[in-house]
């Protein structure tokens, strides 16, 4: 579905990644972990044309995106859901979640798809009234996930949907993107805690200065002793 082929991209200059390659297949979940400033953010960054590449390309379902504008990639069924959530503060939950159905194709389906995405979060659609800065850090990983869902991605990436969240939320999360893939979406996840992502990633890519320096299954991964050291603590 989804294919970096020796992808280099920076800022003003500064080269972040450095030969990504890298690839997920449809139904699969794929994670790319690793430290800050690894270059994992930079890699969603760059897959929705928001930094430009400097060298090699990516493909989605077998033609380039790479160049297009970012509303074009959304056009092709690629969706983010950010890192701190980005939602509007001062407008209502309900109206957040419309956000994600802009495109022509989700806008004819918007009440439809805003009722799947309340099944599967009830205790959203108890705060559809009150504005996104009145609830909490998980109810608000919540409404972007369902934002991100609203727009009937393909493939849905999550930048560090863990941030900020208690263990127990972490927990929560991680049990909703699982029954998110378990509903046909692909999911490609950036993510700084490794053995939940791990755990749940069919296979994994690990990012270090830019390069990836360790990638396979999940379960591989986990048993890594270069990722149990550096990363496990173990």
């Amino acid at each position: 579905m989804l294919k970096f082929n020796n992808v280099s991209a920076g800022y003003g200059g500064a080269e972040i990644l450095r030969n990504v390659s890298l690839e997920v297949k449809e139904g699969e979940v794929v994670t790319i972990v690793g430290a800050n400033g690894a270059g994992k953010t930079t890699s969603l960054r760059s897959l929705c044309g928001l930094i430009p590449l400097t060298s090699g390309s990516i493909e989605f379902q077998g033609q380039q995106i790479n160049g297009l504008q970012p509303h074009e990639i959304v056009d092709r069924g690629i969706t983010l859901v950010p890192e701190g959530r980005q939602l509007f503060p001062f407008i209502t939950v309900r109206d957040n979640l419309l956000m994600g159905a802009y495109k022509k194709t989700a806008r004819k389906e918007a009440e439809k798809r805003l009722e799947e995405v309340l099944e599967l979060f009830p205790r959203v659609r108890e705060r559809l009234g009150q504005y996104a800065s009145q609830l909490s850090g998980g109810e608000q990983q919540m409404v972007a996930i369902g934002r991100g869902l609203m727009s009937q991605p393909k493939l849905l990436m999550f930048d560090e949907p863990s941030l900020g969240l208690s263990p127990l939320l972490v927990s929560q999360v991680f049990d909703i993107i699982r029954s998110i893939v378990q509903s046909g979406t692909t999911v490609l996840i950036v993510e700084q805690n490794i053995g939940h992502t791990l755990r749940l990633a069919d296979r994994g890519y690990v990012l270090e200065n830019g390069e990836v320096v360790v990638d396979g299954t999940g379960e591989q991964l986990l048993d890594d002793p270069h990722v149990k050291r550096a990363y496990l603590g173990l």
